[in-house]
């Protein structure tokens, strides 16, 4: 049986009012600190209502594309968006579709390899003290499991140091939005217990050879280094998901006993008594 299309969703007046704003921002090469007309000339400029064109203002400002102030000099003025944004609402997306370790590092197998090569020279002497200062904080973990969530989060920052000098910012981008999908999965799959020693060593490892060849500007050090530390992650990955999957299998008694834990598991099982 054929399904028949679903029909495209009609866009509301606001939205095509801020994706024209937008144009305009585009084409008038617009920057940071740059004020929009106020709300007075948007609505003579639409021919529409205010609260029409305040919705269309309160979309862009959701975006991250411009800062609304009250007040006299107020109004809206436009801001740089930050990739977090974008970033939570693809993983808002995915988050749906029982996205896995292994589906990540399929990707960040090829970016993050690329990334680092691209990085090679780039690095300022500010950069390196950010890597040598994690490098540190993650040698300080101490054996609570806190702790060791800190650290999982470190090592992860210690990539993102590295993005944010990317020269590609698609690139760069990728790269930290598959960091926050690891990030992400950290905290739902507690991949900080139990303490996972071997996988510290490795990371404090490769982060400290990959700092001397960033200093060496050795290129093919740091893509085989990269390549070699994104593979090991990724069987430590694979091996944390595998206990977590052998740890999901238990009786219900034993589920009841860590209820109190969880206030969402609570409501969902006084609903099913009901």
């Amino acid at each position: 049986m054929v399904q028949t299309p679903s029909p495209q969703r009609r866009q509301k007046l606001a939205e095509l009012i801020s994706d024209d704003i937008k144009r305009w921002i585009a084409t008038e090469g617009m920057v940071e600190g740059d004020r929009l007309p106020n709300e007075r000339a948007l609505m003579e400029l639409y021919g529409c209502a205010k609260g029409t064109v305040r919705e269309a203002l309160k979309i862009l400002e959701v975006e991250g594309l411009i800062t609304l102030k009250t007040g006299p000099g107020g109004g809206a003025i436009l801001h740089t968006p930050s990739m977090e944004p974008a970033s939570r609402m693809l993983r808002n997306f995915l988050h749906f579709r029982s996205l896995d370790g292994y589906q990540v590092y399929q990707l960040r197998r090829l970016l993050e390899v690329e990334m680092a090569v691209s990085v090679v020279g780039l690095l300022t002497e500010k950069d390196f003290a950010t890597l040598e200062a994690n490098m540190s904080d993650c040698e300080c973990a101490q054996s609570d499991a806190e702790d060791h969530r800190r650290q999982r989060f470190l090592e992860l920052e210690f990539h993102n140091c590295l993005a944010r000098a990317c020269p590609n910012p698609l690139l760069a981008f990728m790269c930290r939005f598959l960091n926050d999908m690891l990030r992400d999965l950290v905290v739902v799959k507690k991949a900080y217990v139990p303490e996972r020693k071997q996988f510290d060593k490795a990371n404090h490892r490769y982060h400290r050879e990959l700092v001397d060849a960033y200093r060496a500007e050795d290129v093919e050090r740091v893509r085989t280094l990269m390549d070699e530390h994104m593979r090991d992650a990724e069987g430590h990955m694979s091996a944390l998901e595998a206990e977590m999957a052998k740890q999901m299998l238990i009786v219900p008694e034993t589920l009841a006993q860590g209820s109190e834990h969880s206030p969402l598991l609570q409501m969902f099982q006084q609903q099913q008594q009901q």
